[in-house]
């Protein structure tokens, strides 16, 4: 795989190398990994919401507003279902 990185994120990438004592192979790879796993928690998430709604399994909002409002109120209400 090659990318092209541009010179100034190049050399922000040396920079933050050399103050964590790592390889700048490392960094990228790490950041990589990080950025994935974001992303695809992200859209997996997503995908469980719109099957949950194609399935009917909603909640209404004003419900959620109620429950919502309700925090850091000292009297919290439960959780709508």
């Amino acid at each position: 795989m090659t990318v092209r990185v541009p010179a100034r994120l190049k050399d922000r990438l040396a920079h933050l190398a050399r103050a964590t004592a790592r390889t700048k192979s490392w960094l990228a790879l790490d950041a990589l990994e990080s950025y994935l796993s974001l992303n695809e928690w992200q859209i997996d998430a997503i995908h469980e919401g719109l099957a949950d709604a194609d399935a009917g399994r909603l909640i209404d909002h004003s419900k959620v507003s109620v429950w919502l409002r309700s925090w850091g109120t000292g009297k919290e209400t439960r959780r709508p279902r």
